[in-house]
């Protein structure tokens, strides 16, 4: 981690020029690898400079350029090129050292677009290096860095070869909890907080254990390594609650993310420690039966909703469901309001 990665090799010069069957240059592409590499070089740094003040903004040009090369790494073969020629050593390296948010964010999303090929994703995820800067990435207070970190995370865990990889890897850190709701809990950025809700859904249908992990986790301090990316002071988070905060922020602007939260919480009823962290909160569970009926009654359908529109919303149903056995006295005030709302028993 403290060393700088070794520079591509200059065979790439010695062949055709174009990366694959595209027009891209491999040359050029190289130089930008190159310069990278030079970015988070101690060489770089002027005599009487401390190295964590210089190179926290790109210059237009490297900017540019970098984003020119995010781009062109949604084409299997300029992602290919990058992966023979040491692009995610480099992006480790520019993790490890680089002050620049931007330049890290451009770093993560070339990664993830890397990842969306199969053959990369299993190397990418089979480095565990990698995996755990990675994952600390998640404690990031740079919000677009989040976004493509997150977008990274889902792809990884949307293909089979390697979820379970990443699962064992999360189950593991329990910092990414902690981070995870702090984002949650605290984030006002809609894209953000929708696909942070992707990641955890797709956790929680992946594996119960970590879904149970989770749960728990609010009954006790986390013990993640600590990293100096993470929030400070996080409190001891509980996942319900942060969950009801996503979904608050996502209701208005993104019906598809609180689609996503409303699905999480039908994820946690699906085992008895989910129920019970639902209906035993703190306040006897009064902020989430307020904000659950506050969303039924306006997001999710409307008075003169027919039935058959609230039976195609299966997370209105199944959460119905469980609404009744937890606190059948609103559930049957809702259904009164709502009579399509019925719940078959």
């Amino acid at each position: 981690m403290d060393r700088n990665p070794s520079p591509p090799s200059s065979e790439a010069e010695e062949e055709g020029d174009a990366v694959g069957s595209t027009v891209y240059s491999k040359h050029w592409l190289f130089s930008i690898l190159t310069r990278l590499i030079e970015v988070i070089s101690p060489e770089k740094s002027e005599p009487g400079v401390n190295p964590e003040e210089i190179q926290t903004e790109l210059d237009e040009e490297m900017e540019n350029d970098i984003c020119k090369v995010w781009d062109m790494s949604m084409d299997e073969d300029v992602a290919l090129f990058l992966q023979e020629f040491n692009a995610p050593d480099i992006f480790m390296g520019i993790f490890a050292k680089s002050k620049c948010p931007r330049l890290t964010e451009i770093c993560v999303g070339i990664l993830g677009n890397m990842a969306c090929f199969q053959d990369i994703c299993m190397s990418i995820s089979k480095d565990e290096n990698l995996g755990q800067v990675l994952l600390q990435r998640l404690c990031d207070s740079d919000s677009p860095t989040l976004l493509e970190t997150s977008r990274l995370l889902l792809t990884c865990l949307s293909q089979p070869e390697v979820a379970n990889i990443w699962v064992e890897r999360i189950r593991d850190s329990p910092s990414v909890y902690d981070c995870v709701c702090f984002i949650m809990s605290s984030s006002t950025n809609v894209e953000l907080l929708v696909k942070v809700g992707e990641v955890v859904d797709k956790l929680f249908d992946l594996d119960e254990e970590l879904m149970l992990n989770w749960i728990k986790s609010g009954t006790c301090q986390s013990v993640g390594p600590s990293t100096d990316d993470s929030p400070e002071e996080l409190p001891d988070f509980k996942i319900v609650p942060c969950i009801l905060e996503a979904a608050k922020q996502v209701r208005s602007d993104s019906p598809e993310g609180l689609d996503v939260y409303m699905h999480i919480l039908q994820l946690l009823t699906t085992v008895d420690e989910g129920i019970q962290a639902i209906v035993q909160a703190p306040d006897g569970g009064k902020e989430t039966w307020t904000l659950l009926y506050d969303l039924i009654c306006h997001e999710l359908c409307q008075l003169d909703d027919p039935p058959i529109i609230v039976q195609e919303q299966k997370t209105v149903e199944s959460f119905l469901e469980v609404l009744r056995e937890a606190d059948p006295t609103l559930a049957e005030n809702l259904e009164k309001r709502f009579p399509s709302l019925k719940v078959p028993t």
